[in-house]
């Protein structure tokens, strides 16, 4: 019987409560900005009993010889970090999800009048109220904490596309590492091919009587030197490959040998270009979605100002007479002492705080890019001056003080510092050209783009490195 009396309060509950059907999560992946956009990235399934597909990326293994793509493509499907706020994104779909939940009802059950004294003795006279209460929050609360919600998800997705070009910034830079580490590996085995050749030379002549004897133990030093150059060379060059095999998950490299052109250096754009384009960078593009979510904060607090009511309903049964009753109540709180004005001035003044940092991040990310436009044209400078003027000067200086020295015009320490010039030059051209795409790196990064989508020309630097 207390059912017939139940179920249409239960659906009358209900319906004046939910006013409007439970706002969605979207689950569309947040807009990728331009910088690396054709790769494909990690994206979490839907839901987490799928995540073993989600897996199936990490299978594929890294090739003997590596490329730059390659090392990007296997950072933004494998790499912890960035696969943690992949997740991040999905946790806030759910929060999403139950921001916009109804308040579940509240049932009841009450007997008065019960093992008393005299008439009220036993439960003879009892009174058992059965009833059903559901809070309805006032104020458009529900769809204000779900804006709140959805602007929170979209800011994961924002700190997802920051660490994603984060990401490929320093595996970019990391590659370049490795490149650096092989060429300066090559030089230091042509190096030790020369002081052998030296060493030979030098001990036919002093063998001959042409030169004295300290020539060869002055070759035999210059030979070890080089040699145990040679050996950090190559640790350098290991260490280098690990740490590019840590971006994807990896302790040890897989890969043999980075594939790439260290040479290929492109005209830079004028810096005016390139500020135009700080509009992509995540960090400043986020601001517009950062500030709606403080307002809509501001919004959802001054909702809170507005009592909800509870509205209850049941049904009543009096054991004396053996009749029944519906029972309807009605409440809310008095807003006397807690009127909600601590949390609304906080969001308040959150949101006056926020857009400060607005303004203090678009000065920070204007100012690297100085910074960065400074380094990548001051090694763009560098490695073209080395490329077309230092480096021939010295290799002919080299091959003149070589040729003298078994024309005996010369003695060995000519020889010595001339080969020294060369591949002390040599090095800094790789340091120079490292340097380069490391700021080319960086620039993209504050930009949120490729230098190859600025109006650019592109130009090979050729040579001997």
């Amino acid at each position: 019987m207390y059912l017939n009396f139940l179920l249409p309060l239960m659906v009358a509950f209900v319906f004046v409560a939910s006013g409007c059907s439970t706002p969605q999560a979207s689950k569309a992946w947040p807009e990728k900005q331009p910088l690396g956009s054709q790769l494909r990235s990690f994206e979490p399934p839907t839901l987490p009993s799928m995540q073993s597909e989600a897996d199936e990326a990490l299978s594929e293994k890294p090739k003997d010889v590596i490329t730059l793509r390659d090392s990007l493509a296997f950072a933004l499907l494998k790499n912890p970090r960035l696969r943690a706020f992949a997740w991040e994104i999905r946790a806030r779909e759910a929060h999403v999800l139950q921001a916009g939940l109804l308040p579940n009802p509240d049932v009841s059950i009450e007997i008065e009048n019960v093992e008393g004294s005299g008439a009220f003795k036993g439960t003879d006279v009892a009174e058992t109220t059965l009833q059903l209460g559901q809070l309805i929050e006032l104020g458009g609360k529900r769809l204000k904490r779900v804006k709140v919600a959805s602007l929170e998800r979209s800011l994961a997705g924002w700190d997802y596309e920051t660490v994603r070009i984060v990401t490929l910034t320093e595996v970019t830079k990391t590659f370049i590492d490795v490149l650096a580490a092989q060429e300066r590996l090559k030089l230091a085995e042509e190096l030790v091919t020369l002081a052998e050749r030296a060493f030979s030379a030098a001990s036919e002549r002093v063998g001959a009587g042409k030169t004295p004897p300290i020539d060869e133990t002055k070759a035999k030093v210059e030979l070890s030197v080089n040699r145990i150059e040679l050996g950090r060379a190559e640790k350098n060059l290991v260490s280098a490959r690990k740490r590019l095999a840590t971006f994807w998950g990896s302790l040890e490299p897989e890969f043999k040998m980075a594939e790439g052109d260290l040479g290929l250096i492109k005209m830079i754009p004028p810096a005016s270009q390139l500020r135009k384009m700080i509009s992509q960078n995540p960090d400043i593009a986020r601001w517009n979605t950062e500030l709606e979510r403080f307002r809509a904060a501001v919004d959802l607090e001054r909702a809170g100002r507005v009592p909800d009511l509870t509205v209850a309903g049941g049904v009543r049964r009096l054991s004396e007479t053996d009749d029944s009753a519906i029972v309807l109540g009605v409440s809310m709180p008095l807003m006397i002492f807690n009127r909600n004005q601590g949390a609304y001035q906080e969001a308040r003044f959150n949101l006056a705080k926020a857009l400060e940092q607005q303004k203090a991040e678009e000065l920070l990310i204007v100012a690297k890019l100085a910074d960065g436009y400074r380094d990548l044209s001051t090694a763009y400078a560098e490695a073209t001056a080395l490329k077309s003027d230092v480096i021939p000067g010295a290799k002919q200086a080299f091959e003149t003080a070589r040729e003298g020295y078994l024309q005996g015009k010369f003695g060995y320490l000519e020889v010595l510092d001339a080969q020294r010039v060369l591949f002390k030059t040599k090095e800094k051209y790789i340091d120079a050209l490292a340097a380069y795409h490391k700021a080319s790196a960086n620039v993209e990064r504050l930009i949120g783009a490729s230098l190859d989508a600025v109006d650019a020309l592109t130009i090979q630097v050729t040579g001997d490195k």
